[in-house]
């Protein structure tokens, strides 16, 4: 590019020439100028501003600061106050569950004074009158709601190994119960007054009955009176085709005459599962089940287990 100066007092026209390097100085050397007055006008502004408005902007950082601590603390408020709701209505709960342990206790048997001795074992020590929760008209800290489920975890755990234990006793009751002689070996009346002496049908001489007698028709269904193992299922001369069912502790029923039989020694039979039909076999004027119970090999009056089946079947019947 040629520049020409024309001037007065040039004698003669001057020409320039500039070259795109002259131009690119130029502008580097301008942007330059830019840069520096830009720095110091923004030094001197933020200086300046600083010093004015320093305490303005320190001000409203603390109350930002105090408004989010307040915040901060009415939230952990809120949740300490809904855990110690939640804490309260635990607290409630076991007490349900300690009342249903005591009723619980009453039908196993187990008297109040075991559980009691069984928590003092555990170090866990209770007065005989209790009451409700305890309402605290201040909320609870932090600390001492730590506290409170702690002790409330130990309270669960006694009472778990509590329920634990009032299970395993129900269920040996349970057992027991179901080892006892106490449902009808046949679906009709028995005398009553069969058991011990009486005139021998045969010979007519005063003889020992060791059972009781369920006059019914033939293939009528025989039942196991309760659950054990049989130990015996054979032919006797006198007892005819006869089962005989060991239901532990020594205790052991004998169903006699037979017509047919379904199980075989060593088979597990179920309360009430059919093991044989009434018949007339052996020593036997007629279709009935000779039933007997025997308590290490002594005879027992049948009669006095099998009222309770009388009972229960008459509950049922009402039920009905």
């Amino acid at each position: 590019m040629h520049v020409i100066l024309v001037s007065d007092r040039l004698t003669t026209a001057k020409t320039l020439t500039i070259t795109g390097r002259h131009v690119a100085m130029a502008i580097v050397m301008l942007s330059m100028l830019i840069i520096g007055l830009s720095s110091l006008f923004s030094y001197v502004t933020v200086r300046h501003a600083a010093e004015i408005r320093l305490p303005f902007l320190q001000d409203l950082l603390r109350a930002v600061s105090a408004e989010e601590t307040q915040k901060s603390r009415e939230f952990v408020r809120e949740n300490l106050n809904a855990m110690a709701i939640k804490l309260g209505q635990m607290q409630a709960q076991v007490m349900r569950l300690d009342s249903i342990g005591e009723r619980l206790a009453a039908l196993a048997g187990v008297k109040p004074q075991e559980l009691k001795g069984q928590d003092a074992a555990r170090g866990v020590l209770f007065k005989d009158g209790r009451g409700g929760p305890l309402v605290s008209p201040t909320p609870l800290s932090a600390d001492e709601l730590r506290q409170a489920l702690e002790l409330l975890s130990s309270q669960v755990d006694m009472k778990s190994d509590t329920l634990s234990l009032l299970e395993s006793r129900l269920l040996d009751e349970r057992i027991r119960k179901s080892l006892l002689p106490t449902t009808l070996p046949v679906e009709a009346q028995w005398n009553a007054s069969g058991f011990g002496w009486r005139s021998d049908p045969f010979t007519g001489e005063a003889a020992i009955h060791e059972g009781i007698d369920f006059v019914a028709e033939a293939g009528t269904p025989i039942k196991a009176a309760a659950a054990g193992v049989v130990i015996n299922a054979e032919f006797h001369p006198q007892y005819g085709n006869m089962i005989e069912i060991d239901h532990g502790n020594d205790l052991i029923t004998r169903y006699a005459h037979s017509s047919r039989v379904f199980v075989k020694a060593g088979a597990l039979v179920k309360r009430g599962q059919m093991i044989a039909e009434v018949g007339s076999t052996g020593r036997s004027t007629g279709s009935h089940l000779h039933f007997e119970v025997r308590i290490r090999g002594v005879a027992q009056n049948p009669n006095r287990f099998l009222q309770q089946a009388q009972t229960n079947g008459a509950k049922l019947a009402r039920l009905r």
